[in-house]
């Protein structure tokens, strides 16, 4: 519908054809309570006026008439409260008429409530073209969950909230496909159906890191994956690619990716990660990642490293050895964990070795939960100490307090003697050669020589007994 307005005794001007107005927020549209911002309102050269209509407020919310005429005004608002929080246009009168309502401007203030927490399920290390779920969760009663993206003056996704199973109040968003060209990091706001203006402070941020296919880095703890409470933790990331930047990841951790520069190595490139005491909450699955500083890119993750923390648990397992601590290279050997308390699986971990402990399910066996781990045929390799552990299924990272130390000490064939210190005679006792073919040669040249000489006897017992004949003849 056109208006037709009587400007003079003679004019008539049609109001439809003046610009729209636009309208914008500095620094942007959420703005952290009691920091100050303003919106611009930008019109036609002509304008002579500006008003600032906010949506529910009758009447104009500010106005400013100009001296002369201009294309562009500013309101500020030296603090941000919640009275500002809504949903404004701006409009302006040319010496004709007033021009019509810009598009709206969402002005949010942030930081009323307190704040969610946002997690990346299940971990914020994404495959290049991947997809995550990026959990929002608060145990406040929010209607909405909002997620904002860095670098992006709109909100990436707004959802409804819902209950999870924990009572808290959540939203899943679904993001995807990553790349790694872009940077990734997310903080998400929630609020109320009666002010959807105002809302919570931002949750932490979280960066999601893109790995790709570049060759793997591995991840070693040099105190070996069982560790005790107190003790100084640090998992070491090494790569024969030459990679300049490391990252440390959790398995289910809310925390993002820890970072490091390259520390050089001998031969390698690598980065230290000290974790610090360790406490209980340190448990888990570990990966690393590596990646060049001219790419965004990580590589593919190293292989998982299980970290578990002893002492957790109030018991302690017995550890016992058939048929004994000394035993034979070749022998069967059983290593027997036992623990009167209730335990789901059983742990055996040898001092010193590097890789993970061995695994077994608990069987119950009159009162007694226990697993048998076979070593079949034992070696000199499996000689050394030994002690087990029970954890739970509900906590598989947490342990008991170790067994009693058991030393297996394996003994008795070539495998197990050090080699001669010097020279010995052959034949000799000290002398670990051995001399089977030589000595059926040596047999057969005997049984031969018999031979020869009980051939030569009975011959020349033959040659006697002829000589007397030939005399009597």
């Amino acid at each position: 519908m056109f208006k037709w307005l009587s400007v003079g005794p003679r004019t008539r001007v049609h109001a439809g054809t003046l610009p729209k107005p636009s309208i914008r927020a500095e620094p942007g549209t959420s703005i952290p309570w009691w920091t100050p911002m303003t919106i611009w309102c930008q019109g036609s050269l002509e304008a002579q006026e500006y008003r600032l209509l906010k949506e529910g407020h009758p009447g104009p919310w500010d106005t400013q008439k100009l001296l002369e005429p201009g294309d562009k005004v500013n309101f500020s608002i030296i603090h941000m409260t919640d009275d500002y929080a809504g949903r404004y246009r701006c409009d302006y009168l040319s010496p004709t008429n007033w021009s019509e309502p810009s598009d709206p401007l969402e002005l949010v203030m942030t930081g009323f409530h307190g704040k969610p927490q946002l997690s990346a399920l299940p971990s914020p290390v994404v495959a290049s073209g991947g997809y995550v779920t990026l959990q929002c969760a608060s145990w406040m009663t929010f209607y909405r969950f909002v997620l904002m993206k860095e670098g992006e003056r709109q909100p990436s996704s707004t959802l409804d909230s819902q209950e999870a199973p924990s009572g808290q109040f959540q939203a899943l968003f679904l993001v995807g496909p990553v790349t790694p060209s872009l940077r990734w990091t997310f903080r998400c706001y929630g609020y109320y159906s009666h002010s959807p203006y105002v809302w919570s402070y931002p949750s932490h941020p979280l960066e999601l890191l893109v790995s790709g296919v570049s060759g793997k880095p591995s991840l070693l703890a040099p105190q070996g994956p069982v560790v005790t409470s107190g003790q100084n933790l640090t998992l070491q990331c090494r790569s024969d690619v030459g990679y300049d930047r490391f990252a440390l990841s959790k398995e289910g951790a809310h925390d993002p990716p820890r970072r490091l520069g390259r520390q050089p190595q001998a031969e390698l490139s690598g980065a230290d990660f000290a974790l610090g005491p360790v406490r209980p909450s340190i448990g888990g699955w570990y990966t690393c990642y590596g990646r060049h500083s001219l790419s965004s890119e990580w590589s593919a993750p190293s292989d998982p490293l299980d970290i578990l923390v002893a002492g957790q648990l109030p018991y302690t397992p017995s550890l016992s050895v058939q048929p004994g601590p000394t035993v034979t290279s070749g022998e069967n050997v059983t290593l027997r964990c036992q623990s009167q308390s209730a335990v789901d699986t059983f742990l055996l971990s040898k001092e010193g070795a590097a890789g993970p402990p061995l695994r077994l399910r608990s069987k119950s066996q009159t009162g007694q939960h226990q697993a048998e781990f076979s070593v079949s045929p034992v070696t000199s390799a499996h000689g050394g100490t030994y002690r087990c552990f029970g954890s739970s299924s509900t906590t598989p990272h947490l342990l008991s307090q170790p067994s009693d130390p058991l030393e297996l000490r394996v003994s008795g064939t070539a495998d197990t003697v050090s080699p001669p210190q010097n020279e010995s005679a052959p034949g000799s006792a000290s002398d670990p050669r051995d001399y089977t073919v030589e000595n059926v040669i040596r047999m057969g040249v005997a049984a031969f020589i018999l031979v020869v000489l009980g051939i030569l006897l009975l011959e020349a017992r033959h040659s006697q007994t002829r000589t007397p004949e030939a005399a009597s003849s």
